[in-house]
């Protein structure tokens, strides 16, 4: 649902903003990468939170680790294969991966609630 509803936010500001460059040309390539990548990281957290909430917190530790070591790598990627990478695709891949972490802190945070009115 929250990707949804990013999804309809950068269409709608496309439509509000034509003549603006807002987004980097490959923007959805970009976009699918840190939702798959943050999709990823909260099943393996989900699934160590439920088998040991002790081991939980080394998961949550070990995914936001592995997930900033991927988005580097894929910086990195970029600004190699695309020259002159500039101002837009900065504001675009640090507001996304702060949209994405602060989703996902947010859902495991719930999470881990429920785990300890148990």
């Amino acid at each position: 649902m929250f990707v949804g509803i990013l999804i309809g936010l950068v269409s709608l500001l496309t439509v509000i903003f034509p003549d603006k460059q807002l987004f980097i040309p490959n923007f959805w390539l970009m976009f699918g990468f840190l939702a798959g990548i943050t999709y990823i990281a909260y099943i393996l957290v989900d699934i160590g939170v439920k088998k040991d909430p002790e081991i939980g917190v080394m998961a949550i530790m070990a995914s936001i680790a592995i997930k900033m070591i991927f988005c580097m790598a894929f910086v990195l990627i970029y600004s190699i294969k695309v020259k002159g990478i500039g101002l837009i695709f900065i504001l675009n891949f640090f507001s996304t991966y702060l949209l994405f972490s602060a989703f996902e802190i947010y859902c495991l945070l719930r999470n881990l609630r429920h785990q300890n009115l148990k």
